[in-house]
């Protein structure tokens, strides 16, 4: 049925395909028995699947990766497709429009993504007061970046505002210093600046009578001795741990033609390309830091087998988004019962 959905959804630009199709699942949910048809197709629940991760407990390790509910306008719909937890943004302190359209790419051979998004958003304040309209049991993360404008110098201050702000209405963090969509951000991911950032936050959540966990999201594009820093200021900022990873600005080993992908130009590449090396990097992390924090993994699952190698690879939860675009949410629950098969 999906494929048949996607068949012919793909055949229109994805960022208006993106808001259609939100649309039409709030339709579909509105429809007398809507409700209980999704949870009768996408939710498996069982104890086996919770886990407990910086003290908060997850129905199942499967969630929603940023970037598809930036303003926290859709988590409502998006948890009847199942999914353990969601995380939304990136939001930044004050609304920006992100990049020019077009800026979002379907390669279809490759069953990946690139989009130059660019952060665009309405505001923390704008996503708090959608996240006060909450009607449903489901762990959110925020997302968190710096405005286009803030000079890096500044950054900090951007994170900060953001952090504050979002605080009552979220369960965990996650510091985006690694979309290449807007310009400089990954040198944010050097270890002096990211490690004062950090650290800032860490103060301000352990001065709140109840800190939260807070994770770091990074490139795959770094080297093994930058992921080797990366697990220093991890350990020594004594965040939460790690989501990995972000999109890659490579575009090696891809079935789309020379001649379109220099039409499409610049952005981050999500989707099957991407599942090596974010694998790679998880294993890396976990193997080098013997298990010392935690790591969520995202980056080209598109089927269980490639969700079970994540957490092979030393990932404690997961995130979907290309995959859940080419799959449809039917791939929740299918890799769901592939971990329990696993028990």
């Amino acid at each position: 049925m999906y494929a048949f959905l996607r068949k012919v959804l793909f055949q229109f630009d994805p960022e208006k395909v993106h808001y259609f199709t939100i649309r039409l699942l709030k339709l579909s949910l509105n429809l007398p028995g809507g409700k209980w048809l999704f949870r009768k197709l996408f939710f498996l629940e069982d104890k086996r699947l919770e886990r407990t991760i910086g003290g908060i407990k997850f129905k199942n390790p499967v969630g929603l990766a940023a970037g598809f509910d930036k303003n926290a306008s859709m988590f409502n719909e998006m948890y009847y497709c199942g999914f353990g937890f969601i995380e939304i943004g990136t939001l930044t302190p004050v609304g920006q429009p992100g990049n020019d359209k077009p800026r979002l790419f379907r390669l279809k051979p490759d069953e990946a993504i690139i989009n130059r998004m660019g952060f665009n958003n309405d505001g923390v304040e704008a996503a708090i007061e959608n996240l006060k309209n909450k009607k449903v049991d489901i762990i959110i993360g925020g997302n968190i970046g710096k405005n286009k404008i803030t000079p890096n110098e500044l950054a900090d201050q951007d994170y900060t505002v953001c952090f504050d702000a979002l605080f009552p209405y979220v369960d965990y963090f996650v510091v985006n210093v690694s979309s290449p969509n807007t310009p400089n951000l990954r040198d944010l991911q050097e270890k002096e600046p990211l490690t004062k950032l950090l650290m800032s936050l860490m103060e301000m959540n352990t001065g709140k009578s109840n800190p939260k966990p807070i994770f770091l999201k990074i490139a795959p594009d770094l080297t093994d001795s930058q992921l080797d820093d990366i697990i220093e200021i991890v350990l020594a900022s004594k965040i939460e741990g790690v989501i990995a990873t972000n999109t890659t600005i490579s575009r090696e080993n891809l079935k789309t033609s020379e001649h379109d992908l220099s039409k499409i130009g610049a952005g981050g590449l999500s989707g099957k390309p991407l599942k090596s090396r974010s694998t790679e990097v998880i294993r890396y992390l976990s193997k080098h830091s013997k298990k010392s924090f935690s790591i969520i993994g995202v980056g080209g699952i598109h089927s269980e087998k490639d969700a079970l190698e994540k957490l092979e690879a030393g990932a404690d939860l997961l995130q979907l988004y290309s995959g859940f675009i080419y799959e449809g949410p039917g791939l929740v629950k299918r890799i769901n019962k592939a971990i329990l098969a696993r028990h």
